[in-house]
């Protein structure tokens, strides 16, 4: 937020870590979003000198209160597709480095300032609207879930 009072709403370049929830059905947890309305997963900017690992188990937690176990690296994300406006005008240019958590514990329990609900969805049907820096990597997970055998 200091560097916001400095550079107003232009982009910044931010390093997000993200983690895709599967539950033992295959099913991703999403959360929808306070600030846009959309549906998306956990994550949220590396702070300095922080693991990127560490950020990701870090946001689940705040976001969801579930603690991640094993972490697995989806991919790495970036691109025109990253770049986001949020509503209040701030932009936003990711680099989202995304894992994937099957084995976690905890109780649902959603960051009141961030989070309006959580829910599991199967991966033949994502809600929308798909958060748009986020929805490329949301439906790489579809595909690649939908191709594994059952």
């Amino acid at each position: 937020m200091d560097l916001r009072k400095i550079v107003g709403h232009r982009p910044l370049l931010s390093v997000g870590a993200s983690v895709i929830i599967e539950d033992e059905r295959g099913w991703t947890l999403l959360q929808k979003r306070r600030d846009n309305g959309c549906w998306g997963y956990a994550g949220g900017s590396v702070e300095l000198d922080e693991r990127v690992e560490d950020a990701a188990r870090r946001e689940l937690l705040e976001e969801t209160g579930l603690v991640a176990g094993a972490l697995e690296l989806l991919g790495i994300y970036s691109g025109p597709e990253c770049h986001f406006s949020y509503p209040n005008g701030d932009e936003m240019s990711y680099v989202d480095i995304v894992y994937l958590c099957r084995d976690w514990t905890g109780e649902l329990r959603p960051q009141p300032e961030e989070v309006d609900e959580l829910r599991f969805f199967p991966p033949d049907a994502l809600p929308e609207p798909l958060s748009p820096p986020i929805r490329r990597q949301l439906l790489d997970w579809a595909e690649q879930r939908l191709r594994q055998p059952r």
